[in-house]
């Protein structure tokens, strides 16, 4: 931050190991004078936080993963009082993975202290493919490595405090997909006796390219995914 000096300077003087603690906290004013405080490293971990905790749970292992993202409360009691992520835990019994896991955690802190905009994490972990090949949740949705599902706890966390901005389908667009699900399964009912769908979706739906989810059904010769409205016909 420049500071003008409208003074003469008279004198001066070296201050040799200045403390990293020492350093002021990013500030910023408002428009009526008060000091908005901005998420950055220097900013001291508080004695409690708010937290939440996300569950994972993959056909790959037999023990679940709990995700703990924990969140600093940036201006509190005031109108510009915002919830940001501080720091991420990651526990289960599985051990197989621990060694990973722990430096992911520390590096995904590391990034979240930093403050700015760090919602690009969601993108970089989803883009990791587990060479093994993924694996499919219930409801058909494919989750290529167990990194991926991790973004996901991560995107779902900042979707609730407000970081991003949910764009789901509207009404109409969920109204309309649903029509074309019942009519879909209507059709496949009448055609294959009491053949029951044990998924979310119709069992021999394709694979979304664009929400990896096993909903993706041709209907009057257009294909459609029941999941995100995703269709080749715009």
């Amino acid at each position: 931050m420049a500071i003008e000096i409208k003074n003469k300077i008279v004198s001066y003087e070296v201050v040799d190991n200045l403390s990293v603690n020492d350093a002021p906290v990013e500030k910023e004013p408002d428009t009526q004078g008060a000091e908005i405080i901005q998420m950055h490293e220097k900013l001291e971990r508080p004695d409690m936080l708010l937290g939440s905790t996300y569950k994972i749970k993959t056909p790959q292992s037999e023990h679940a993963l709990y995700i703990t993202i924990n969140d600093v409360v940036l201006n509190h009691g005031t109108e510009h009082e915002i919830r940001r992520p501080y720091e991420i835990f990651i526990n289960s019994k599985n051990m197989d993975h621990f060694q990973w896991i722990v430096a992911l955690t520390r590096i995904i802190s590391a990034v979240f202290r930093k403050g700015g905009d760090v919602t690009f994490l969601v993108d970089e972990l989803r883009s990791v493919f587990d060479p093994r090949g993924g694996y499919f949740k219930k409801g058909g949705k494919y989750k290529p490595s167990l990194v991926a599902e991790i973004g996901d706890a991560i995107e779902c966390h900042m979707k609730m405090i407000g970081m991003i901005k949910s764009d789901g389908m509207d009404d109409c667009q969920k109204e309309m997909l649903d029509a074309k699900r019942k009519e879909y399964e209507a059709i496949y009912s009448n055609g294959t006796g009491n053949r029951r769908v044990t998924t979310d979706f119709p069992v021999n739906s394709q694979l979304c390219k664009k929400c990896n989810t096993k909903a993706v059904i041709s209907m009057d010769g257009c294909m459609t995914c029941l999941s995100c409205g995703d269709s080749k016909c715009g």
